[in-house]
Formats: structure tokens, C-alpha cells, sequence
């Protein structure tokens, strides 16, 4: 569930098997509905290859959810960027999950920031356009403003982890169901 997004930021790719050989499908393209996948008869997802991206990428992950383990997430973002030597967007994937029916990428989002410059304003712009990438529902995690809110305050605080010229990762918030106490 919450590793599709970070694995599609990626750009992995599945490689399905069957008795006819093998097949590459890219994260993106294997999740085609609620609990379909691009998994033909007789086929099994034997790998996942993830490409390693070089130090010129900047990658965030993020879930937010009621509880931090054991809990699914009401939206898991996960972003990978590459600036070109000018400090515009070269590159970029920005994935969801529990945004719709699947996970997926927001494309309309990624296409209004390609080739603009990674700012503050740049990213404030382009906020809109997440509501036309996806319609979120309501359920028992969350309502669809609460997560179309999120959607957009994790692209935001991304922003802000990697404006800089080095990434600068927020601090983990470690948490635990159980405290043991020195005796």
C-alpha cells in the first residue's frame, strides 16, 4: 500500500512472468483500478526493479495517518525532482496514494511545473491543478477535503525540505505503542 507511491517516484518498474516470458510495466501503468492491476491471465509479479537516481534528485516520502505503525494511511505522497542547472524543474513525479481509486501520479500537477523555476511561488501556482489530477472520497480515514488539503501541504512542505541547496530532511518523530522503562 505505502510503498506504490514511493516506488512509482522512483520510476520502478515490474517485471510480470508467465510461461511466455517476461514483461516490464512501469509502477505507473500496472495499477489500472480498484484492485486491478495489468497482471494478465497466467502472469505473477515476479520483480520490482528500482533505478537508482543520482545525487541530482531530491526525494520525500510522506504518509499521515491516525496512528504511524500498523495503520493505513489516509494520503501517502512520495516526490522525486531533478533541477536542471538553472533551478527549473527538469524532472519530476509527484504520487498519491489514497487520492483515488489507485494510487497514481498527478500529471497535471508535474506538467505545469516542468521547466519553472523550484520556488515558493512556482509551487503555490501550481496547487489548483492537484484538484483537477484527482477527486478525493470521503471514508472512515478522512473526508475528501481533508485529504485534497493534505495533498497539497505535503507538496508544500517538500517544497520547503528541498528548496535549499542540500536536502534538508525534517526530523523523525519516533513513536511507539509501547514505552519500556528502565528499572
Amino acid at each position: 500500500g505505502d510503498m506504490a507511491p514511493v516506488l512509482m517516484a522512483m520510476g520502478a518498474e515490474v517485471i510480470l512472468s508467465s510461461r511466455q516470458g517476461d514483461r516490464r510495466v512501469h509502477l505507473d501503468e500496472f495499477f489500472l483500478g480498484y484492485r486491478q492491476t495489468a497482471l494478465q491471465a497466467g502472469e505473477i509479479l515476479s520483480s520490482v526493479e528500482v533505478p537508482v537516481l543520482g545525487p541530482e534528485w531530491k526525494v520525500g516520502a510522506y504518509k499521515v495517518s491516525k496512528r504511524r505503525e500498523l495503520d493505513i494511511s489516509a494520503v501517502c505522497a512520495a516526490f522525486a525532482l531533478r533541477l536542471d542547472g538553472g533551478g527549473c524543474v527538469a524532472e519530476v513525479r509527484l504520487c498519491y496514494g489514497g487520492m483515488a481509486a489507485t494510487t497514481k501520479r498527478a500529471q497535471l500537477t508535474e506538467e505545469a511545473l516542468l521547466g519553472q523555476q523550484w520556488t515558493q511561488e512556482t509551487v503555490e501556482r501550481v496547487l489548483p491543478e492537484l484538484s483537477n489530477d484527482f477527486s478525493p472520497i470521503d471514508d472512515q480515514r478522512g473526508s475528501g477535503w481533508f485529504r485534497a488539503t493534505l495533498a497539497r501541504n505535503l507538496l508544500i512542505g517538500f517544497f520547503l525540505e528541498t528548496e535549499g541547496a542540500s536536502f534538508q530532511s525534517l526530523p523523525s518523530r519516533p513513536s511507539s505503542t509501547l514505552v519500556l522503562a528502565e528499572r
